[in-house]
């Protein structure tokens, strides 16, 4: 190995091994928590609507699903939601 490369391979062996060690902890928040929460307790299920779109209706229901979890043990919870055409009352 020449004499140049050697001070050039170990700044750039410093610098890597520097950057690891300083690494960004990551935060779980949503812009919109009413979609996507952080706990391990279920939210609860909001209640079923309906809406009425002119000549027919729309019956929505919503409920939370857990979608896995965060690196320190915390449950991710989405918010699903189901569309069903339903006749007016």
């Amino acid at each position: 190995m020449s004499p140049r490369r050697f001070p050039f391979l170990l700044g750039l062996a410093v610098l890597l091994a520097g950057g690891g060690s300083g690494a960004i902890a990551p935060t779980y928040t949503s812009e919109n928590p009413d979609i996507m929460r952080i706990g391990n307790e279920r939210p609860a299920d909001p209640q079923v609507t309906t809406e009425r779109l002119g000549s027919y209706c729309l019956e929505i229901t919503e409920t939370w699903s857990e979608q896995g979890a965060t690196p320190d043990g915390q449950k991710l919870w989405a918010l699903d939601t189901r569309r069903k055409v339903v006749p007016c009352n």
